[in-house]
């Protein structure tokens, strides 16, 4: 069963997914609505232009479809991508499996319709979790609810749930458990183990090339300087800590820096909090290789794949009760210590500070991410190709 996997655009996230899922015998084509990440767009909350450094369309089969939206793109609302030549190929192309990544988009709804209507299996997978699909506004829930719902889910046979979260969202709609199939979101835990263990003895050397003291821990923190991401809390934290020999680098980019930068001039923490800017993806590991603990404090995050990057080092995390991984990355019984509620700032600086006071690397990030891993979104992928393998022989042997 030939698969076609719909992308707004190639991501660092899915491009060495594709290539291992190609590389292990699966027949798939994944076409692309926009090539935006490879021109070095301007990111409008990084605010600089990116450019991803990995490759993105390597050791996969794949095809672009020209975009015909008036204001065209992926920052363009529902309507910023029309591709219509997808449409047409996923009619002429033979029945097999299509799946769509996402439902923010109007191509991807016709996408789901038309495979549909052709007789194509049809998968969604995506991050969205259930915590953020309860907040909507209520003027805005009963209509969007009751179009996901009689819609597209209808027309959907399998839910790809990439974790805890985003499985009770299905639930929440009525998706039978039998249509529900494990597909954790996941990095390239091998490429990421591989560089933690080159780096494991090198950290001294990283510490002077970056400019951090050489004997303190390190607090981690990698996203956009944007409100959703909070970053102004893990200053407060950090500054509430008081915490001399432990340095603050904060790896990214965005509308905060301003406002970033004025907390640390007042609060005189300019030789303890770094401010990168953004770093790309070749050079994000020496960061990971650096962390004595990664934070991430979102109000809204629909996963937080810097977390899975950062257990690949043996990094303990400390997440915000909104990151969506939250339910997943985080064993039960490490909870209180791991978890806080959203813009608590004081119970941050709690959990950071009884982190920091056992500095010995837990042995839970490494055990816990080898779960959510390609191999295991490869074998919920096989398990739908072998079953409706199974089940096209068994309709042909009726026949005979």
């Amino acid at each position: 069963m030939k698969i076609f996997i719909l992308n707004t655009h190639p991501i660092q996230y899915f491009a060495p997914l594709y290539k291992k899922m190609a590389a292990q015998g699966l027949d798939l084509e994944v076409w692309y609505c926009s090539d935006e990440s490879l021109r070095g767009e301007k990111d409008q909350e990084f605010g600089v232009e990116v450019k991803w450094d990995i490759p993105l369309l390597e050791g996969y089969a794949y095809r672009f479809f020209p975009n015909y939206a008036r204001r065209g793109g992926i920052n363009g609302g529902f309507s910023g991508l029309l591709n219509w030549g997808v449409l047409r190929q996923i009619w002429q192309a033979p029945r097999g499996l299509a799946v769509v990544t996402g439902w923010g988009y109007l191509i991807q709804w016709l996408f789901v319709w038309v495979a549909k209507l052709r007789g194509h299996q049809v998968a969604l997978r995506c991050d969205a979790p259930l915590s953020q699909e309860i907040i909507i506004r209520r003027k805005a829930a009963g209509l969007r609810r009751f179009s996901l719902k009689f819609f597209l889910f209808k027309w959907i046979d399998h839910f790809l749930y990439v974790g805890q979260q985003n499985k009770q969202l299905y639930q929440f709609y009525g998706v039978a458990d039998k249509r529900l199939i494990f597909s954790p979101f996941s990095v390239d835990n091998e490429r990421f183990s591989r560089e933690a263990q080159a780096l494991a003895l090198v950290k001294k050397r990283l510490k002077q090339a970056l400019g951090l003291p050489l004997g303190g821990q390190v607090i981690l923190y990698v996203g956009k300087y944007t409100p959703i991401k909070r970053p102004l809390d893990l200053l407060a934290a950090y500054q509430q800590l008081g915490l001399a020999d432990t340095a603050l680098v904060m790896v990214g980019e965005g509308e905060l820096r301003p406002q970033m930068e004025q907390f640390i001039h007042r609060h005189q923490l300019l030789a303890q909090v770094y401010l990168t800017g953004f770093v790309n993806q070749s050079a994000i590991a020496q960061y990971y290789a650096l962390a004595d603990v990664l934070v991430m404090c979102s109000e809204r995050e629909t996963w937080g794949l810097s977390t899975n990057e950062a257990m690949n080092f043996g990094v303990p995390v400390i997440l915000s009760d909104q990151v969506g991984c939250a339910a997943d990355l985080v064993p039960p019984e490490l909870a209180p210590d791991h978890i806080f509620p959203v813009g608590d700032v004081a119970g941050l600086a709690q959990r950071l500070a009884k982190c920091l006071q056992n500095p010995a690397q837990p042995s839970w990030p490494k055990q816990v991410i080898a779960q959510y891993s390609y191999d295991e979104v490869i074998a919920g992928f096989q398990q739908i190709v072998g079953r409706e393998s199974s089940e096209n022989k068994q309709d042909l042997r009726q026949k005979q």
